[in-house]
């Protein structure tokens, strides 16, 4: 993604449409935005965004929402290019090295610690109101 500030990195995902389970909203959105099907595992985490609250307040200063977070298996990794439905900002796709995962500007900040060589290791199912 690409705003004011420069680029900024976020997970795929986005908002659920009437009559679809949290996963099927996963797998459309997954579909759209990076042109790739996955395999949706366990929640992760859920976390709450209340914009007043964080670094784009005065864009989000009504913005509430409410993020369910699942790992994800890809069948292949050059599956992934150009989704059909891009988000408002998103400028492309990109993986990221979990070694150097600090130097990026990953939101929500706080997922950050969470990942190591070894997977991700979420101390808690909710994280509240985080960026």
């Amino acid at each position: 993604m690409r705003d004011s500030s420069g680029i900024f990195y976020i997970l795929p995902g986005g908002g659920q449409q009437h009559g679809e389970t949290l996963k099927e909203s996963l797998l459309r959105e997954c579909k759209e935005e990076i042109g790739a099907l996955v395999t949706v595992g366990e929640l992760l985490y859920i976390r709450e965004y209340v914009g007043r609250n964080h670094e784009f307040r005065k864009s989000h200063s009504a913005f509430h929402q409410v993020e369910s977070v699942f790992r994800c298996d890809l069948p292949s990794s050059e599956e992934i290019g150009d989704g059909s439905e891009l988000d408002k900002k998103q400028i492309g796709v990109e993986w990221l090295p979990l070694e150097r995962l600090q130097e990026y500007r990953l939101l929500p900040k706080i997922i950050k610690s969470f990942f190591s060589q070894h997977g991700f290791n979420c101390p808690t199912l909710y994280l509240g109101d985080t960026n």
